[in-house]
């Protein structure tokens, strides 16, 4: 978290609201470890990463839901290794990632 805290303090005191996504579960390979942490503001800035390839873009519009309603949502991502390089998931695996926004 330290990594993207100067950013959502910063975003925070501009009058952004920040969504923080958070790597809750890995099965196999994965790009980013358990704990890894993206923040999004609803302008669209971005800090840390959670993956990579396709799963960090849809991670990205999934903030943007939990910025508008503030409902968290837990994502689940999975590829075989045989479509992984398609996709851009290159390690395969599985990642669970929880998406919540900052309030307060």
């Amino acid at each position: 978290m330290l990594d993207i805290l100067s950013d959502v303090d910063r975003w925070r005191a501009d009058g952004q609201r920040v969504a923080v996504a958070t790597v809750i579960r890995t099965v196999g390979s994965s790009p980013r470890p358990l704990g890894s942490k993206m923040a999004v503001s609803d302008t669209g800035s971005i800090a840390g990463s959670v993956s990579g390839g396709c799963i960090e873009g849809a991670v990205i519009e999934e903030a943007q839901s939990v910025l508008e309603d503030g409902l968290p949502k837990r994502l689940s991502y999975g590829i075989s290794d045989e479509q992984a390089w398609s996709v851009g998931l290159t390690c395969g695996g599985e990642v669970e990632v929880l998406v919540e926004r900052i309030d307060g």
